[in-house]
């Protein structure tokens, strides 16, 4: 039996052609490709500033040492989300404070971010994990009182939206990935999208040794640019990304509606789901280790993100909270130990969908627990 995979990225041919026509010009490196790509992406942002870089770590590290974040700087940050996030923080001096997150969306709780904001916090860095986009009115109000920076981690959000306006164009900046398995991918690369131009400028610089023109070096910066192949291979996925993404609505829907067994998905009011990945919520009668190898045994794909909350990862759990605080995150540890994200991609056939279903709702007449 033929397993459907949780993820399957997306390499066809106008892919390889469009990679093999820029090695075969030559100009292979930050040149007119990623010139396109930023300018193509920009629509999908309210027409924001964007600046290709060679991935969303780097998107967010450069984003944070272009606002002059650094040692002796707070960010707020969620637990439940990839170590990068957190890695980005550390990686430029500063340290991330960590708060729980919402029961439904799996995103940072605006209550929550404002119990850790202190003298020293200089932005709060809101995750739109799995796609759906985070609180980012409350967010945003709350940043804006107390005159932080926001950052949106948006490197699963291609194309989600709340109220209508889209991810990476609510905050001060907002950073996208393009690794293999997310919505549309450049191979590897990262978007920092921004409103502020001087902004935009700082990245620019810092991206390319800080330098605009070759041999002026403006500042101290580092070697993070995309080469024009992986742009290139990004404008053909972002042509494709509207289809990609509706169908992936589909799935989600199509899986909403058969699933009985597993807490499907929850989306917020007003909220535009991506759907980078579908995360359900195993009840404990099920058991999600259960699950798993009864998923597997019917061809169906699935994992686990994320087991670990950060927080108690190896680099931050060594060093642990400052003596004024301690990590109290109960949802995060509740959803770290429940959810498990079930295929959703654009490849799925409908007799796909229909097996994903029957191997889930087999799991009732397993354990007699449901919904």
């Amino acid at each position: 039996m033929i397993q459907i995979a949780v993820a399957k990225p997306v390499i066809g041919e106008a892919e390889i052609e469009a990679a093999v026509r820029v090695l075969r010009s030559g100009n292979v490196v930050q040149g007119p490709e990623v010139a396109g790509f930023e300018e193509e992406f920009s629509r999908l942002v309210d027409d924001r500033h964007c600046v290709a870089v060679n991935s969303g770590t780097s998107a967010l590290q450069l984003t944070l040492l272009a606002m002059g974040i650094g040692p002796g700087d707070e960010v707020v940050v969620p637990s439940f989300s990839f170590a990068a996030t957190a890695n980005a923080v550390r990686l430029v001096g500063a340290e991330p404070v960590f708060a729980d997150i919402e029961r439904d969306s799996f995103c940072l709780d605006p209550e929550a971010a404002a119990a850790a904001i202190s003298p020293r916090t200089a932005a709060i860095m809101p995750v739109h994990l799995y796609g759906h986009p985070a609180a980012m009115d409350r967010l945003g109000a709350l940043a804006e009182r107390h005159g932080l920076a926001l950052v949106e981690d948006a490197a699963q959000a291609h194309m989600a939206s709340l109220g209508g306006t889209p991810t990476g164009a609510f905050g001060t900046a907002g950073c996208f990935s393009f690794y293999p398995t997310k919505n549309m991918h450049s191979l590897e690369g990262g978007m920092v999208t921004t409103a502020d131009a001087e902004l935009a400028r700082k990245v620019r610089l810092l991206r390319n040794q800080g330098m605009e023109q070759r041999y002026a070096n403006e500042i101290v910066g580092a070697n993070m640019r995309m080469t024009d192949v992986a742009a290139a291979i990004g404008r053909v996925q972002l042509g494709r990304l509207p289809e990609w993404t509706e169908r992936r609505r589909a799935n989600a829907k199509a899986l909403d509606a058969g699933i009985t067994t597993l807490v499907t998905p929850p989306v917020a009011a007003g909220a535009e789901h991506a759907y980078h990945q579908y995360t359900v919520r195993v009840p404990e009668a099920v058991g999600r280790d259960e699950a798993q190898r009864a998923l597997a045994a019917a061809g169906v794909g699935s994992a686990v993100y994320y087991p670990t909350p950060i927080h108690r990862l190896i680099p931050y759990a060594a060093q642990g909270p400052s003596s004024e605080r301690t990590w109290d995150l109960p949802e995060t540890e509740r959803a770290a130990a429940e959810v498990l994200s079930l295929p959703v991609h654009p490849s799925l056939a409908d007799a796909d969908i229909d097996r994903i279903v029957a191997a889930c709702n087999a799991l009732e007449t397993t354990t007699g627990a449901g919904k």
